[in-house]
């Protein structure tokens, strides 16, 4: 039955939008080659669907399919958004006509060439940026730097800088010398300290495979420390068992380990300089909607509200719900997760939009209540779309400075 409404749905949006289409362009070949993409599309994206193994998740072709699906149909509702406005119109001017006028009968003005073009030239803006997504946003890597001012960080770290990643998602990754570069681009940041707030894997630890040895490339003065993502889990695929579903779980483990990374598994570390301290603090998935194992009483232990911590929390959300109030006092938590849902528009210092943000109330970037701050990675990878259009994969760079 879903699979039906889904078709209808999709049938009666191709037929609406096609009426601009056969409006504007009146060569009848141009005509068939538009049904046939549409079914095409259409065809292909009930194959991936029902064809999909579960036990492997998202594939590069399901990926890719989902992403032409998108770049067709999404124009095709910028279209019928247009079409249904000028039909409204068309339809008041009809029934003004069947009163007063003469003629016999209610009938509706043609329609508009000029009106259908406008319609195809806006939904030319999506296509074209959804196209430009997989191609080459996906990788259009940018480095985001803040400075933050805290009371009572130590002085001694003050102009500490921490580089954070999040969100690599390696089972998408399709271009090892795009992916190098980006590593490269870390290190190029010269972090003192390199955080990563989870999703290494969409959902198997052989994802890891062809890019453990780029990503054990990473390197700071203080450490890499990391924590894991609801994705890390592996609960997005079918197991053959319990044991096999937990042995994914402790083979990347092991595999963050073997790259020389701290998982923090509820815990905490201490990192001293000249004899002062800061805490990273690192806790497992907490996500509303989502696996909820993250545990702060745990990862708190033998801390005091007035030390300085970093908490790594995967999800935002969990900042918003349980850590901005919470008496030990985080003063800074790192996230992910959103995404940014890989669109939207952004205009640095003036605007700020993505579809995400009707789930998230903290979505992307700084977000501060009081003295507390979380900053919300946008991900340096991707899933299921495969691209990104306005919301950039990300480095983040932020340098600890003392309040005067």
């Amino acid at each position: 039955m879903r699979w039906l409404i889904f078709i209808i749905v999709y049938i009666l949006v191709d037929i609406y939008s096609f009426q601009a289409f056969r409006t504007t362009v009146r060569n009848p070949w141009l005509h068939y080659a538009w049904l046939l993409l549409s079914l095409a599309v259409l065809a292909g994206f009930i194959y991936q669907i029902s064809t999909m193994d579960r036990s492997k998740g998202l594939s590069s072709a399901w990926m890719y399919t989902l992403g032409i699906f998108l770049a067709v149909f999404v124009p095709k509702l910028i279209i019928v958004i247009v079409m249904f406005g000028e039909d409204i119109v068309r339809t008041v001017i009809g029934l003004i006509n069947s009163v007063f006028s003469r003629s016999q009968g209610f009938s509706l003005p043609e329609r508009r060439k000029f009106l259908s073009t406008i319609a195809l030239g806006l939904a030319a803006i999506p296509f074209a940026a959804l196209l430009y997504g997989m191609y080459r946003g996906k990788y259009r890597y940018r480095v985001l730097k803040y400075q933050l001012e805290f009371d009572d960080l130590p002085k001694a770290f003050d102009g500490y800088r921490i580089t954070q990643v999040s969100d690599i998602h390696s089972g998408s990754f399709d271009n090892h010398d795009k992916v190098a570069y980006g590593v490269n681009l870390i290190n190029e940041q010269k972090g003192d300290v390199i955080l990563f707030t989870g999703d290494l894997v969409n959902n198997v630890a052989a994802e890891m495979k062809d890019y453990k040895g780029l990503f054990a490339g990473l390197m700071a003065r203080d450490g890499v420390y990391s924590v894991l993502g609801n994705h890390d889990y592996g609960d997005y695929v079918d197991w053959d068992s319990a044991e096999a579903k937990e042995k994914n779980l402790d083979e990347l483990k092991d595999l963050e380990r073997a790259m020389g990374w701290d998982l923090l598994l509820n815990e905490n570390r201490k990192i001293e300089k000249d004899g002062q301290a800061i805490h990273i603090v690192g806790v497992e998935n907490w996500g509303a909607g989502f696996k909820q194992v993250g545990d702060l009483d745990k990862a708190s232990r033998g801390l005091t509200p007035d030390d300085f911590k970093i908490l790594m929390s995967h999800d935002p959300s969990h900042w918003q719900q349980r850590v901005k109030d919470d008496p030990r006092h985080f003063q800074l938590t790192l996230s992910g997760h959103t995404h940014g849902m890989q669109f939207g528009i952004e205009i640095p210092g003036f605007f700020k939009w993505s579809p995400v943000q009707y789930r998230y109330e903290n979505w992307a970037g700084i977000y501060n209540q009081g003295k507390r701050i979380i900053n919300v990675n946008r991900g340096f990878g991707y899933l299921a779309y495969p691209g990104r259009v306005g919301i950039w994969p990300e480095i983040t760079v932020i340098e600890l400075k003392k309040k005067a």
